[in-house]
């Protein structure tokens, strides 16, 4: 059968089984059979091939882009007739292809012998953007041989007339308001987690967006508003909270926005959300990558009686009332000038912020990258003419304040800034280019990271970059057809492109299930390091890492850089001593509840760099601390570790480094290696003095600073979602913590030990538990089933060798086999210690589930609805978050313990302690020395 016949089929099957129009093509091969069907004239499938090709081809990288550039190209030099593509409509169809092979076919007519074509060719690379250095070089090559075309092109690089001839956004933009949900509102409500397979098949993955009765309704407003756009609003809550999904944004985009170009189906942009407590870090970035407006409603405010002060409920929070309706159906007017929300003539809100000048150029420009490529163009075009370029952009906004020291996250950017006008430091709101030292990019938006790369024409990864990472944790605890489909794909396609992947394509080594922000934060070399990853828990424990959608990680692979606003930091210490049967993580979670409480409900840490002074405590486990800061709502966090500390963490990851090398899976380019070279630099400048471990100066500004008093964590710690409490936009948020004696004997159904929270030591912990437990009791039996995946093999391996794994094994009723995957996800569980193969598991919600309406108690970061465990139609689904000891023996009983049970459990454990520093480090301003403060 021929491609095309099966193409024919496939397209049959889509639109009978899910009601979806053709896939759009991506492949060489079924491109050129569709190209001799046109230029059949009599062929029976003639119209709709013409159809196909103009309509529904992939550009950018894609082998289908070759193929439809270089026919184009055919027809505008007149080697094929084709009737209904004219020369002129050829131009028009490559200038929609965005680079790649149409960048090379334009440079071929623009530089060739013919003065027409290239006078008309040079006319459309004027508009295109997403040059490399092969193109670039081909320009200055020329240039430099005499070519009056080449500088014609170059002279419209240097004034960026390919941003300055773009219109200017509406002045006024007319919205009409869809509240998709009161509380928070999380990306698994726009991208569903369990939908994670389809991402990349964009109109499938557009079908499980909210319900189908919401998408509904958001047509319907269209049809009795045409004139104004749908936002999407989050009611009392925060809009886009918890992953960084690019999928999320596409999927408002497709139903709610605007088609980015007529010749590429299914890619929409300009979205506008919003939300009564704005938009989140990571979700922002997405709108902005799409050319989207996020909004900053304000429209329920903390109620005050008439002495000012705020009136609180039973339960101590903040009582709220409404500053404004935003209910459905309203009709709203932005004023892009004014930067105001109005409702008719009536001024309701300031979305200033919403509106800065870089936020504009990306509205104006289509979205976020088309900025950052037009800026580099502009830069090298200036360069080879040797002229001054003009200032188009609006310059990066550098903001300096004298005399001021700078915080950790301020050095980070300053050490890391590119094209900095400002001789002095930089201070929060500034907004600057960065280099990216290490990027990552996983399994379940792996596939889009891929797409985007071929949409911005990329072939290679940035030399500017010193690692980057392909991980399969998603999708490592079922093998299924979904999973065997999409990703030996997508290794194949990142290993080509030069990142280290989890899988080999050529089969060569072991394939390594292990949590992506393990890895990363293992080959994370440098504290100052800027980390880029495809995931909202990339949160690494040395340097600052950023939650990206798989665009910003396209970009920074790509580029090697990334443009970020310096945020303001919130400082974190401690105090006091931690109880011995007290778990880190109970300290993490105290963290949020004593901040809660002392800013009197504020979320200072929200959309901030939370730095945590974490002092002696080891990378691994200092990451339970920075992972959660993703559910703190914190825009990234760094630690501040002492230098022996520092020099231990970066020694460990050498060592796992190493490992990873042993395994064979290094590149040409010898990345890995390159990795540990990085780290022996580092280790030497700690040693030497030069370059101490990272530190704030003494004199730094912070927006807040948070004191945690250890004395006052007593009890476990566990965060509740809540899912009955009477005001909906409470629900499902990560505020509510509580001691473990609220539950009082609450039953549990199932247990997960897992995620990126946990480290050697929770594995460790759960075997000591085990010997404990049988000791005193002769036998265990569990009550409830029990979880564990370990985060990563390494883990497996030295608690094999060190005698620990023999312990789960042994009460183990499943253990994985990677020889025999599992091919299915569980819909039932026994009441048994399951020990699954090192990965996401339960905490990603798109392979395994508990049952629905199942209480579960586990050490994962997820409670949001229906991610963890659906409701059933008797009960909610609860997914409480506690720490590994807790979460062990609630199984063991089936129900949470009382204190007694508890302490009498982990007696004689080494849980994961901490002990706060003596002293306070910070570096004298103006100096690199660390000057130890005795804490008072």
């Amino acid at each position: 059968m021929s491609l095309y016949n099966e193409y024919m089929e496939e397209i049959q099957t889509r639109k009978t089984e899910l009601g979806l129009s053709p896939k759009p093509i991506d492949s060489a091969d079924l491109l050129s059979e569709i190209i001799a069907q046109i230029k059949d004239t009599g062929h029976e499938h003639r119209e709709d091939s013409l159809n196909f090709f103009i309509y529904n081809t992939l550009p950018g990288t894609t082998s289908a882009a070759g193929v439809k550039a270089q026919f184009l190209k055919e027809i505008i030099l007149g080697e094929e007739s084709v009737a209904e593509i004219t020369a002129d409509f050829a131009f028009e169809l490559l200038s929609h292809m965005k680079g790649g092979p149409s960048i090379a076919v334009l440079l071929d007519l623009a530089l060739g012998n013919d003065e027409a074509i290239a006078k008309q060719a040079a006319d459309v690379l004027k508009t295109q953007v997403f040059l490399y250095d092969e193109d670039t070089s081909r320009l200055e090559d020329a240039f430099k041989a005499g070519n009056a075309v080449a500088k014609d092109i170059l002279e419209s690089y240097a004034n960026a007339e390919f941003f300055t001839k773009l219109p200017d956004i509406p002045e006024k933009i007319e919205v009409v308001t869809y509240i998709a949900g009161e509380g928070d509102i999380s990306t698994d409500l726009l991208s569903p987690g369990n939908q994670a397979h389809s991402r990349a098949d964009r109109e499938l993955h557009g079908k499980c967006m909210i319900t189908p009765e919401a998408q509904q309704e958001i047509v319907e407003l269209q049809k009795k508003h045409p004139n104004a756009k749908v936002m999407l609003i989050a009611e009392k809550g925060t809009m886009g909270v918890g992953s960084s999904r690019m999928s999320g944004v596409n999927n408002v985009a497709l139903w709610a926005g605007t088609q980015a170009s007529p010749y590429v189906p299914f890619i929409n942009i300009a979205p506008v959300v919003a939300g009564t407590n704005g938009i989140a870090p990571i979700f922002l970035t997405t709108v902005d990558v799409t050319g989207g407006i996020g909004l900053d409603l304000k429209n329920w405010v903390k109620k005050t009686d008439e002495n000012g002060k705020v009136v609180t409920d039973a339960n101590g929070d903040p009582v709220l009332e409404e500053a404004y309706s935003v209910a459905t159906g309203t009709l709203l007017t932005i004023d892009t000038k004014a930067k105001k929300l109005y409702n008719g003539d009536k001024e309701l809100v300031d979305v200033s912020s919403s509106f800065t000048p870089q936020k504009v150029e990306f509205m104006k420009a289509g979205g976020s990258y088309a900025v950052v490529f037009g800026k580099k163009l502009q830069t090298f075009a200036a360069e080879t003419l040797g002229v001054e370029a003009p200032e188009v952009y609006a310059p990066s906004k550098e903001v300096s304040h004298e005399g001021q020291g700078l915080t950790a996250v301020e050095k980070i950017f300053n050490r890391n800034a590119i094209g900095v006008a400002s001789e002095t430091p930089l201070h929060a709101g500034s907004n600057v280019r960065v280099k990216v030292n290490i990027v990552g990019s996983q399994d379940t938006t792996g596939p889009m990271t891929a797409q985007e790369l071929e949409a911005m024409a990329a072939s290679t990864i940035s030399p500017l970059v010193d690692g980057a990472y392909q991980s399969g944790c998603h999708t490592a605890s079922v093998w299924d057809a979904k999973a065997q489909a999409n990703i030996p794909k997508l290794m194949a396609f990142m290993n080509k492109f030069g990142l280290i992947t989890a899988r080999d394509p050529k089969g060569i080594y072991h394939s390594m299930t292990d949590v992506i922000h393990k890895v990363l934060n293992d080959i994370t070399v440098d504290d100052r390091a800027i980390i880029i990853g495809g995931d909202s828990h990339t949160r690494m424990s040395k340097g600052v890492a950023f939650g990206a959608d798989s665009g910003t990680v396209a970009l920074a692979l790509a580029t090697g850089e990334s443009a970020m606003p310096i945020p303001e930091s919130v400082k974190v210490t401690f105090k006091g001593a931690m109880a011995k049967h007290m778990d880190f993580r109970d300290v993490v979670h105290a963290t949020q509840a004593q901040m809660l409480k002392q800013f009197g409900g504020e979320n200072v840490f929200q959309g901030r760099i939370i730095e945590v002074h974490i002092g002696t405590l080891m990378a691994d486990q200092a990451f339970t601390f920075t992972d959660w800061t993703a559910e703190m709502k914190a825009k990234a966090s760094i630690c501040i570790s002492n230098d022996e500390t520092l020099i231990k963490s970066i020694e460990l990851a050498k060592s796992r480094i190493q490992i990873m090398i042993n395994k064979g899976m290094d590149n040409e380019a010898k990345t890995l290696q390159g990795l540990i070279d990085l780290a022996d630099e580092r280790i030497a400048g700690i040693k030497s003095g030069e370059q101490p471990a990272l530190a704030p100066d003494d004199n730094a500004k912070y927006y807040a600073e948070v004191v945690v008093n250890l004395d006052e964590i007593v009890e476990p710690m566990i965060a509740d979602p809540d899912v009955n409490n009477e005001d909906v936009s409470r629900r499902y948020t990560h505020d509510v913590i509580r001691p473990v004696s609220f539950y009082d004997g609450k039953p549990v159904d199932l247990g997960f030990v897992g995620s990126c929270m946990v480290h050697k030591g929770d594995m460790q912990i759960i075997a000591q538990m085990l010997r404990n437990l049988e000791k005193q009791n002769g036998s265990i039996e569990f009550k409830a089933p029990l979880v564990v995946a370990p985060p990563t093999y390494n883990i497996v391996d030295e608690l094999k060798a060190e005698g620990d794994w023999e312990v789960l094994a042994k009460y183990a009723g499943f253990e994985f086999d990677d020889e025999n995957p599992k091919t299915a996800a569980r819909t039932k569980y026994e009441n048994i210690l399951y020990l699954e193969r090192p990965g996401c598991n339960l905490c990603m919600g798109n392979q395994e589930k508990a049952e629905p309406g199942d209480t579960v108690i586990a050490t994962s970061t997820r409670l949001f609805q229906g991610r963890v465990v659906a409701d059933s139609a008797e009960k909610k689904g609860e997914s409480l978050l506690g720490s590994t000891p807790l979460v062990v023996l609630s199984t063991i009983l089936g129900r949470f313990p009382t204190m007694d049970e508890y302490q009498a459990a982990v007696e004689g454990i080494d849980l994961t302690a901490f002990t706060p520093l003596e002293e306070e480090l910070t570096t004298k301003f103006g100096s690199e020395q660390a000057v130890p403060v005795k804490v008072l």
